[in-house]
């Protein structure tokens, strides 16, 4: 093309309509700090609304994962030390990239999600309990999202099985506050009350992926509904498509 020639209209169109895209881009992060969005990337092109909010809430989730297990190791500092870790901070760094990744502690390979939750509450278990528990709840909600944490158009993630790793967070939770060891101990100290202390940071965690993955199976069970609804308004209202 010659110096000074002008650019086919459909192709100055769309040149356009990628620099729009990339300065809206520029502006996504959100107005108010004290909201939690995501950096603008190349893949949210390829996600719907509702990839958008199962992206967003597994990644929520996974740092509710990530202060669990520091609650657990500073409440229950010989776990950590049972792993073999000399100091906390590398315990936690080396948990926060095993939950992100689904991983299972290395004597229990083998063993998948629930079961791994099951043996972690076992009081025969001579492991770091706190990992196995942890470990165990973030292999369990990724495998409720088909393995899992990104999800874009075309991905297929049940709401049954999103909602049953709910009620099983809700079952590893009431197993924490309850499970004890032959001398009546808890098995991992975690809510505290009594003698004026009231501690129930570990019940709110919990609360609150509870609530993230309800909410995405309802939303994801609607969405599947809206499809059917969104298609029979638009014959019922004569929606017909631009043609100029």
């Amino acid at each position: 093309m010659t110096a000074g020639a002008r650019l086919p209209e459909p192709v100055r169109w769309r040149v356009w309509w990628l620099a729009g895209l990339l300065a809206l881009a520029g502006c996504a992060a959100p107005s108010d700090p004290g909201l939690q969005g995501e950096s603008m990337s190349a893949d949210q092109f390829a996600q719907s609304d509702i990839n958008r909010l199962q992206t967003l809430a597994m990644r929520d989730n996974l740092d509710s994962l990530d202060r669990l297990l520091e609650k657990l190791y500073r409440r229950n500092p010989g776990e950590w030390r049972k792993a073999g870790f000399t100091d906390l901070k590398t315990a936690l760094e080396q948990g926060r990239t095993r939950i992100r990744q689904g991983q299972v502690p290395e004597e229990l390979n083998g063993l998948q999600d629930i079961e791994v939750l099951s043996v972690a509450m076992d009081p025969r278990y001579p492991g770091d309990r706190a990992a196995a528990f942890v470990l165990g709840l973030s292999s369990m909600i990724i495998a409720a999202h088909g393995g899992q944490t990104r999800f874009h158009v075309g991905d297929s993630v049940q709401a049954r099985h999103v909602f049953n790793a709910a009620r099983n967070v809700e079952i590893a939770a009431w197993m924490l506050s309850s499970r004890r060891d032959a001398q009546g101990r808890p098995l991992l100290l975690s809510n505290e009350l009594g003698d004026g202390v009231a501690n129930l940071s570990f019940e709110r965690e919990f609360g609150r992926i509870i609530a993230r993955l309800d909410l995405e199976a309802s939303l994801q069970d609607e969405s599947l509904r809206r499809i059917g609804i969104n298609y029979v308004q638009g014959l019922l209202f004569f929606n017909f498509l631009p043609v100029r």
